[in-house]
């Protein structure tokens, strides 16, 4: 393994100079931090860890660690992986790839300068970073998403089944015109719950109208936008799939801004992570995911393989679940439909 003192000798500078470039101090020039970085990549050189081993592991997202549009599913998987690596005595934190990873740097070494023994990854648009750390033979799991790539260790909850029950539940309510407001984050979680929508909709001979497919990013913005794009429509939608938890309350608030009775006059399903359904009027039907235990078994596993010698692989698929409760029923006889001034029409 290469070392500091042979990384200076390349470069041209000395140690002290390598270690502060290596740790990204401010003193030393970009030009040299670079010359630094890729002698200590194409050397192979790994920071040594202290005699006594790290217990901290990496919470790991590949840009802003966490935003409002990420619901309650963030706090809840945080509250379970805080439940897992309490039991091996770790310690967690939260990593931002785009801010700290300097360019050239390998994923190990720069896990190392954290201090990090270990990563939760979460993957919000594909697993490549996942993929890319794992090649490294660096400790990994990803939560919430899965991959193909032999080796690479995930816990998730499968969303795709319980998708198609809750379109199928609004189909034999009477309902053909079903809309999804889906989320513009395609990770395969929300591949597999648009994956459902589909499904259900084709099992049922129901042909599919990409006007009633409306992509958003997660928001209640989004399901008050949903709610009126689908409402406006000349053939209106008269339920709608909704597969994040925000949307889903957002077109609540609208139906009640608007006056639309839920579920007399339109149905509404929705997606949870936590207990969020049981807290809007009404209480809504759900496609319901435990976002806390995917925390706990990606936690759990990785603090204790850390301290195997001999650590197994990890694929687990969870089951999501269908609940029903008060925002769905049977299909209007005649659909509301939304004018462009905010007018709600009702034939009577």
């Amino acid at each position: 393994m290469a070392s500091v003192r042979k990384i200076a000798k390349e470069v041209g500078v000395s140690v002290a100079t390598v270690s502060r470039a290596l740790n990204d101090h401010p003193e030393v020039n970009l030009e040299t931090k670079q010359k630094v970085i890729d002698v200590a990549n194409r050397l192979g050189y790994v920071p040594s860890m202290s005699k006594t081993p790290s217990n901290v592991i990496g919470l790991v997202y590949p840009s802003d660690p966490v935003r409002t549009n990420f619901g309650d599913f963030e706090s809840a998987m945080l509250a379970g992986i805080l439940q897992g690596i309490n039991e091996q005595s770790f310690d967690v934190t939260i990593v931002n790839l785009s801010r700290d990873k300097q360019e050239g740097e390998s994923f190990t070494r720069f896990f190392r300068r954290k201090g990090v023994r270990g990563v939760i990854v979460r993957t919000l648009s594909g697993a490549t970073i996942a993929q890319e750390i794992a090649g490294e033979g660096f400790p990994c799991i990803i939560v919430a998403d899965r991959s193909e790539t032999p080796g690479l260790n995930y816990v998730y909850a499968d969303s795709r089944i319980d998708s198609v029950r809750a379109v199928e539940h609004l189909i034999f309510q009477g309902h053909t015109r079903i809309a999804l407001g889906a989320h513009t984050v395609m990770d395969s979680d929300h591949r597999d719950r648009e994956a459902g929508y589909l499904e259900a909709l084709h099992k049922h001979g129901i042909e599919i109208d990409q006007d009633l497919i409306v992509p958003l990013p997660s928001s209640p913005e989004s399901g008050a936008e949903t709610m009126d794009r689908i409402l406006s429509l000349d053939d209106p939608a008269t339920a709608v799939y909704f597969t994040t938890p925000l949307s889903t309350v957002g077109a609540l608030h609208r139906c009640l801004e608007l006056s639309i009775h839920v579920p007399q006059e339109f149905s509404i399903v929705g997606f949870d992570d936590s207990e969020v359904r049981k807290r809007t009027f009404p209480p809504y039907t759900s496609v319901c995911q435990n976002a806390e235990q995917l925390g706990v078994e990606a936690a759990r596993w990785l603090t204790r393989s850390l301290n195997d010698p001999t650590p197994q692989s990890l694929r687990i698929k969870h089951a999501t679940r269908f609940e029903i409760n008060g925002s769905t029923g049977i299909k209007p006889a005649h659909p509301v439909r939304l004018r462009t001034d905010g007018v709600v029409l009702r034939k009577r």
